[in-house]
């Protein structure tokens, strides 16, 4: 009786989508330095040349002139450690966070200046852009993209609304794949490490050497996991996954007219494998061997229980950039196509008792269209104008086995109310950013974006029949309401920068990013599933100094910023619904203030050795963030006022040292990076509770802090390899061996409690290592 009564509980409230998770420059190969040595003659008029090339203000900028802040990553680094994807960037740029959320393929939690969307459901939007080739990736599913093929990445912190718009209140992380060299060429390596990973590389270019140009590429990487599968008798978190595609550039010769396509597909599988969390207070713990529950989230992560399962993903992709310049104006126009398909199966209680098993089908799509201008009204002022358009499509089919108590039992059977979510975006947007010089060294940067979004939703549930998940489509369902609501915010910026020297900047300047509202797909009645919740915006205060010394052999780099974060975006607890409450997104009073202060620099020793250091300071805090929650059957204001922001460590640091010593042969390359992260909360949740009480009713309920669960240890993550690289006349070859994680630190890259039910995982890699051999000409 208890666990019939608990079923029809939880699988009413967990009927949900994926249960309410909430909550310096290196160009990669000769050609492509070369084309950053003709885009520094842009900036010839600041006495910058040969300095690093950036573009984030949609420009070609020295990085030392550019004021913003902004972090050019060496992608060197990524190759050296056999990064498989962004993630290793991770405390590599101040105040940055990338993890891994493994309810998605490709689905990244990112984190800049404590700003972070910690969820997987594409109804919801990012805080942090990422943007490869040009192209906006539209959701956090998608965005965890592979380190291959990289010519440069950039981080972009604060708000870049002005020019990368909504969704981007915490920054944008600017990805630029390399170019076709137009010539003949080849770049392949294999690399194997440890739990028997292995990674496949190659680039091939071919071309006439000036007027077009192709590049194939292709990417595989497997791994066995680190986890410990005690159930199965196997590792657990395997993974295979393959990238592959082409480029063509074409560029006749005296005509000043570019065009570049691209495509491309990446297909993955892999196990969606999650550790239990659970302990004594929470249900699910009432069902599972005493072993499995009341375990650490450090060591205890790596050894897991759940039944198998298996995630599906199949994402092609196209680009095509068309730049025509007529010396006095630069003509951009980039067209982007993304479409994915998912089908996913994951045990999310983590135990090897079958309590909540669900089996997730998705398929999203995404186009989109940014022309502008480039160009200077007269000497001294330049501008960028130009406008945007963006339409995605996605649809979401879940099946649940809540207390099935048999696997056998697969969940598209076992589910008679599965959901099934619809959404539409569509938007459009103009923007404009200017540089007026006032003086000689003085100049006024300001601009705006004026955006525009309709959002529309359907969700609904199968109302007690079987549903074919071969043949889904939105009549087999019930609807529980609709949503169609339209968006619009203009996003302005002002800065100015003073540059005494062609050494030193300084600069300041305010600018306010926005994410846009939208709907709920956890609502469970018509009113609250068509009641939009509203945009949420921050004001971004910043000030900073960029200063080169001793013949640019020290850059250093020093910001300082306030964020005042307002009408947050939160999961929310109201009335309705078959339970008696519902989790909706709304917008909670109060906000937050974020206020931090950050450094990077280099410092080149000599020729052959070099220093890279970061750290950030940040202090973030809740203001009167008060949230409907749910006390025994009420429904009652929660004040989390006391709690962390999540993803918002209060110190990061980094250390890299790179030395070549030259030999007859060729060199070798020694590189050791150190990454200091300080704890950090991963889920709003609750460590305790206290009750405010008003004539003998519980009128308000104080949170005290995120549950420790969620929280991560400390981080010292060291990583190291060693290259030989050998000059075979035309070719180029090396060896490398690595290692990452070297001091074995094992924490959590995402936790969850789920309403006193139970609590997840997932963990951070633990000490690897292996060899990479290659060549390239």
């Amino acid at each position: 009786m208890k666990a019939q009564a608990t079923r029809r509980f939880v699988a009413v409230a967990l009927t949900t989508t994926a249960l309410g998770l909430s909550m310096p420059a290196f160009a990669a190969d000769e050609p492509q330095a070369a084309q950053a040595d003709a885009q520094a003659t842009e900036a010839a008029d600041t006495g910058d040349t040969g300095a690093i090339i950036v573009t984030a203000r949609r420009r070609s900028e020295t990085l030392q002139s550019t004021p913003v802040a902004i972090t050019a990553v060496n992608t060197a680094m990524l190759e050296a450690k056999a990064a498989v994807n962004i993630g290793d960037l991770q405390g590599a740029a101040p105040g940055l966070l990338i993890t891994q959320q493994n309810s998605g393929a490709q689905a990244a939690n990112i984190s800049i200046r404590g700003l972070t969307y910690a969820d997987i459901e594409k109804s919801q939007t990012p805080t942090v852009g990422v943007v490869v080739d040009g192209v906006t990736i539209g959701t956090n599913t998608g965005q965890l993209q592979d380190a291959f093929d990289v010519a440069q990445i950039e981080v972009l912190r604060g708000p870049q609304g002005t020019l990368f718009g909504a969704n981007t209140i915490g920054g944008v992380i600017n990805i630029t794949r390399s170019k076709p060299t137009k010539e003949p060429g080849l770049k392949a390596e294999a690399t194997y490490g440890r739990f028997n990973t292995l990674s496949l590389k190659a680039i091939a270019n071919y071309g006439d050497g000036e007027n077009w140009g192709v590049k194939a590429f292709y990417f595989h990487n497997e791994t066995d996991g680190f986890y410990n599968n005690v159930v199965q008798k196997k590792n657990g978190g395997w993974s295979k996954g393959d990238s592959f595609g082409g480029s063509i550039l074409f560029t006749p010769s005296g005509t000043g007219f570019e065009a570049q396509l691209t495509v491309e597909k990446v297909k993955q599988t892999f196990d969606p494998v999650v550790a239990n969390l659970a302990n004594s207070s929470e249900v699910f713990c009432l069902f599972e061997p005493a072993v499995e529950c009341n375990r650490n989230n450090t060591t205890d992560l790596y050894t897991v229980f759940s039944a198998p399962a298996t995630s599906s993903y199949s994402a092609p992709n196209a680009t095509l950039e068309l730049n025509y310049d007529m010396d006095a104006v630069k003509l951009t126009m980039i067209t982007g196509w993304r479409k994915s398909t998912e089908a996913q199966t994951q045990d999310f209680d983590g135990s090897s008792t079958d309590l909540y098993y669900v089996d997730r089908r998705q398929h999203y799509e995404q186009w989109s269209q940014e022309i502008r201008a480039a160009g200077k009204l007269f000497d001294g002022f330049d501008y960028v104008v130009g406008g945007f358009y963006f339409k995605s499509t996605y649809d979401l089919t879940q099946w649940s086995r809540v207390f099935g108590f048999n696997p056998a039992v697969v969940p598209t059977l076992f589910d008679l109310n599965s959901q099934h979510v619809e959404g539409r975006t569509e938007s459009y947007a103009f923007f404009g950013d200017f540089n007026w010089k006032l003086a000689d060294t003085v100049r006024l940067s300001f601009g705006g974006r004026w955006s525009h979004d309709n959002k529309q939703l359907f969700n609904g549930f199968a109302g007690g029949k079987l549903i074919n998940p071969d043949n889904v489509d939105r009549t087999q369902f019930v609807p529980v309401g609709t949503g169609n609501a339209n968006f619009s915010k203009f996003t302005p910026k002002v800065g100015i920068d003073w540059r005494p020297t062609n050494d030193l900047m300084v600069y300041a300047s305010w600018s306010r990013g926005y994410r846009s509202g939208g709907f709920s797909p956890r609502a469970a009645t018509a009113a609250t599933a068509s009641t939009p919740f509203q945009n949420e915006t921050v004001d971004s205060y910043e000030v900073g100094v960029k200063l080169a010394a001793f013949d640019r052999k020290v850059e250093l780099n020093l910001a300082g910023f306030v964020s005042d974060y307002k009408d947050m975006q939160q999961n929310l607890t109201v009335p309705g619904g078959p339970t008696g409450n519902q989790t909706i997104t709304g917008n909670v009073a109060g906000g937050a203030l974020i206020k931090g202060v950050e450094v990077d620099g280099t410092f080149r020793v000599t020729d052959n050795f070099k220093l890279t250091g970061s750290l950030a300071v940040m202090d973030s805090h809740f203001r009167n963030f008060v949230a409907n929650g749910v006390l025994g059957t009420a429904i009652v204001p929660f004040d989390y006022s006391k709690n962390n922001l999540i993803y918002a460590p209060k110190f990061t640091a980094s250390l890299g040292a790179e030395y070549k010593q030259p030999t007859s042969f060729g060199d070798i390359s020694t590189n050791v990076g150190w990454r200091h992260i300080s704890p950090y909360d991963e889920q709003l949740s609750a460590a305790s509770l206290t009750p405010v009480l008003t004539g003998g009713t519980v009128t308000k309920v104080i949170v005290n802090g995120n549950d420790p669960r969620v929280r991560t240890t400390t981080q010292d993550l060291v990583d190291a390899s060693l290259t030989f690289n050998f000059d075979l006349n035309d070719t180029k070859a090396y060896v490398r061996v690595f290692g990452r994680n070297l001091l074995n630190e094992k924490t959590t890259t995402h936790a969850f409690t789920v309403a006193g039910l139970w609590s997840f995982g997932m963990a951070l890699e633990p000490r690897t290592y292996g060899a990479t051999i290659g060549f390239k000409y």
